[in-house]
């Protein structure tokens, strides 16, 4: 059977031209397309692709949360594929932790991207070098000792450890056996001690802490 691929890309051209760039691959048909976050979460569930290719920023959210969601709502979960045109670490982190299996650059060839989709159809997974050096550089260097960290309350802190592993509210909430509304306000309140603003903030903190602080979750 084809690979189903379902499109996630608010500008049209690009939809376009991915339509007609993997429509000449036998194996791989485009099942669907999504012009927004709302759109793409939607749309999953039903059409149950195989691999969904994801544009990091989405006029009504961002591509890393659609990940987490779809990969949540539908099984079994597609393979990710984040595209960008942007070199950014702080996506390349959401999105390792929300389960994406390979990140690119929109420059990527088509030859490479046709590849690409099916090396996550396979269950592969792959990043481009050129988005992953600084990140790598970054969790070598680990963070210092930080007293943000020490005013985490122990529930605070397993909630944190869970948005390292890219969980949703809704997931956290089930681990723990708490309400979603009383997660919802555990990471406001995690995220205000620590000084972000966005969940993937946090988690990215939290991988790093992992690593130059094995046993302190």
């Amino acid at each position: 059977m084809a690979i189903a691929v379902l499109l996630v890309d608010d500008h049209e051209i690009v939809r376009r031209g991915l339509v007609q760039l993997l429509a000449q691959a036998d194996d791989i048909a485009v099942v669907g397309q999504a012009d927004s976050a709302t759109a793409a979460i939607a749309l999953a569930p039903r059409l149950k692709p195989d691999v969904a290719i994801i544009d990091v920023r989405l006029p009504d959210g961002d591509g890393v949360t659609v990940c987490r969601e779809i990969r949540s709502l539908v099984q079994p979960s597609p393979a990710c594929l984040m595209l960008t045109s942007y070199s950014d670490d702080e996506a390349l982190f959401g999105a390792i932790m929300a389960g994406a299996s390979g990140y690119m650059l929109k420059e990527v060839s088509g030859n490479d991207l046709v590849a690409a989709v099916r090396t996550l159809a396979s269950g592969g997974s792959l990043l481009h070098a050129g988005v992953t050096s600084t990140v790598l550089q970054r969790l070598r260097g680990g963070p210092e000792e930080d007293p943000r960290y020490a005013a985490l309350s122990p529930q605070e802190r397993r909630i944190l450890d869970l948005i390292a592993e890219g969980m949703t509210n809704r997931q956290i909430a089930n681990r723990l056996f708490l309400a979603e509304k009383t997660v919802k306000n555990y990471v406001s309140s995690l995220l205000h001690k620590l000084g972000f603003d966005r969940r993937t903030e946090a988690g990215v903190y939290a991988a790093r802490r992992r690593r130059t602080h094995p046993g302190t979750f």
